[in-house]
């Protein structure tokens, strides 16, 4: 017997991104759409962030994931989907310099996923029971074998840009076959209230500074007014006002850290009117007033946008 077994796929995945994040971070891989997250402790408090569609598969470690009053705990045998953009708060639950916190994440290509989706369901898609934009399931080991695979091709060009991308549909159709299958294949589905909601949360993502037209982003997605508040609900757990307040407040943060740029003018570049209602609702999301929470953020390293892996 080999005293020295070749580590399982869980393993080999660990070690495979701990190579590719030799601290903690985020780390673009060579593929678009391919990233690793390395975080070595645990965090008291909430990071804020905006997610991206995309599956989040852990190697080691735990984390917890907020989206309006729900909570998804996610691990080694668990794994996270996005289905939608939709900002999120998250802490990491279980990590340590000896044992990192180490996460792939899969971005989630709308048209890739119907493409595939028709393949797996020949016959038509599934009922999905909820369109909520983020599940967990549990993490199918053949999975996680084509996620260590995935990685391991990143160490050679010429297979990273050939054959990852057959890997990555592996992994999709893996994906489409578990048990949270119907609500991915959502994604891609033409007409259906995550795409629909998709299309309105683009819109709103790129005119976010802008007064919000309810009702013609309603028609836009061609829907009721009513009907469309409760697909956007029910996917985002926001409104829509909701959704574009906590838009602003993003990127408010954002300005003010990366840029530098003083708490009046990120108000008026994110669309607030009154000075006052940004510092009000900034302190009611954030937990403290603009300036008192950036300044907290960069003794702390600046480290605010870690909730989306």
């Amino acid at each position: 017997m080999d005293p020295h077994p070749p580590p399982g796929p869980l393993a080999r995945l660990a070690g495979l991104i701990q190579a590719h994040a030799p601290y903690d971070g985020h780390f673009k891989l060579r593929l678009p759409g391919l990233e690793v997250v390395r975080a070595s402790r645990t965090s008291q408090a909430l990071a804020h962030g905006v997610a991206n569609p995309g599956i989040c598969i852990v190697a080691q470690g735990a984390k917890k994931v907020f989206l309006g009053s729900e909570a998804f705990d996610y691990d080694a045998s668990r794994l996270l989907v996005y289905s939608v953009d939709v900002p999120v708060s998250g802490q990491i639950t279980r990590a340590s310099a000896e044992a990192p916190f180490l996460c792939l994440k899969v971005d989630l290509d709308a048209e890739r996923v119907a493409d595939l989706a028709l393949k797996v369901y020949p016959a038509g898609l599934p009922q999905a029971s909820r369109s909520l934009a983020v599940c967990v399931t549990d993490a199918d080991p053949a999975l996680i074998e084509a996620s260590a695979r995935l990685v391991d091709l990143m160490a050679r060009p010429d297979d990273a840009e050939w054959i990852a991308p057959l890997v990555v549909d592996e992994i999709l159709i893996r994906l489409l076959r578990s048990p949270i299958g119907a609500r991915v294949a959502q994604i891609g589905q033409e007409g259906s209230r995550v795409q629909r909601v998709a299309k309105a949360v683009t819109w709103v993502r790129t005119n976010f500074d802008r007064p919000l037209d309810v009702e013609r982003l309603a028609a836009m997605v061609h829907m009721s007014v009513s009907t469309f508040h409760q697909h956007f609900k029910s996917v985002t757990s926001m409104s829509p006002l909701q959704y574009q307040k906590v838009l602003r407040l993003h990127e408010a943060r954002r300005l003010m850290l990366g840029r530098m740029m003083d708490a009046g003018t990120a108000c008026r570049q994110v669309g607030y009117m009154s000075a006052s209602q940004f510092s009000r609702e900034y302190g009611r999301f954030f937990g403290s007033a603009p300036t008192r929470d950036i300044a907290a953020l960069r003794e702390g390293g600046g480290n605010a946008g870690l909730a989306e892996a």
